[in-house]
């Protein structure tokens, strides 16, 4: 038996859920001293990788014209919540492809959002009218 399935994980609720391509921003806390501060990490998911208590994700962003990429663990308790700015439509899991491209090249194309269908009650049955006699 896997060890992953024995430790009984609970989830950050507000970490949003997330796959490959999509734009978060990660707020780490950061302890400075005797003061703790929240730390904003905004890039693209680059991969997400693991399950259980192992289960880590990487975030890449351009800061000054250098590329920066961090992997965070998923279950973290110093990650205060993960939120998706915006959903890439990639084709892969892992999109390390980005890393050779710049500028415009390296931007994703935007997912189309599926909104699902509500379920629409049945009006009731009609009841007959007479219709006024024209004469």
């Amino acid at each position: 038996m896997e060890a992953y399935r024995l430790i009984k994980l609970d989830g950050n609720p507000r970490v949003q859920e997330f796959r490959s391509g999509d734009t978060v921003k990660v707020n780490v806390r950061l302890r400075e001293g005797d003061k703790v501060r929240l730390q904003p990490f905004q890039g693209v998911v680059l991969r997400k990788r693991g399950v259980g208590p192992g289960a880590t994700f990487t975030v890449r962003r351009v800061s000054h014209g250098v590329g920066v990429e961090r992997t965070f663990p998923t279950y973290s308790k110093l990650i205060d919540s993960v939120e998706v700015l915006k959903h890439g439509d990639v084709r892969r899991s892992r999109i390390y492809y980005l890393r050779g491209l710049s500028g415009r090249a390296a931007r994703l194309k935007e997912r189309a959002q599926t909104f699902q269908e509500q379920p629409v009650e049945e009006a009731p049955p009609a009841e007959a009218q007479e219709e006024p006699s024209g004469e």
